[in-house]
């Protein structure tokens, strides 16, 4: 996993705030930044979480899984797009709204093959799940706030994120990916 330091935290959490204020604005997507530090263009996925800060409840994440560009590039396509979820397409995050809201950077590592559906560190690993042409993924946050057990989890993954049957985890074709996260903030909306 990537060593960040607290500037490079601090960079990251503000382009990220900056980058959803823009697009709340109206501004044309943000053209690329420069980075402050090596790390933050190394290789990686980004995934930026959106939580109401009195409850605490989800208001949007978006992210990138793949570690095939630099983390820098899949923060600024996160953060753009993390307002745009389709769960929250009756009740959008506003601009009047971001005051109220916390930010939440999980940036991950490359993914691993699992042995099988069930061969995964359930608080300390995400999980990412195909299933013929159908694929989604959990955090390990989402084990360790709903405390969801490893089937609990595989089969509202199933449900929830690839629309097909809970127990489709167990199909023949079913291959499981597990990544480490390394979290940053969460820190309030700016």
């Amino acid at each position: 996993m990537l060593d960040f330091s607290l500037e490079d935290r601090v960079f990251l959490l503000r382009t990220a705030c900056q980058t959803i204020r823009g697009k709340l604005e109206g501004l044309p997507a943000p053209p690329p930044i420069s980075a402050i530090s090596p790390r933050v263009i190394q290789p990686a996925g980004c995934f930026v979480s959106l939580h109401a800060r009195l409850n605490h409840n989800l208001r949007g994440c978006m992210g990138r899984i793949d570690a095939s560009g630099p983390l820098l590039s899949a923060l600024q396509s996160s953060a753009w797009s993390v307002v745009e979820d389709h769960r929250f397409k009756t009740n959008p995050v506003t601009l009047a709204e971001l005051p109220q809201l916390s930010v939440e950077l999980s940036i991950l590592s490359p993914l691993r093959s699992a042995a099988s559906p069930m061969d995964f560190d359930l608080l300390n690993q995400g999980i990412y799940l195909t299933v013929g042409n159908r694929s989604g993924l959990f955090l390990p946050q989402v084990a360790r706030e709903t405390g969801w057990n490893r089937e609990q989890l595989l089969s509202r993954l199933c449900a929830e994120k690839l629309g097909i049957a809970p127990n489709a985890w167990q199909a023949p074709e079913a291959r499981l990916y597990t990544f480490s996260v390394q979290i940053i903030g969460p820190t309030d909306f700016p």
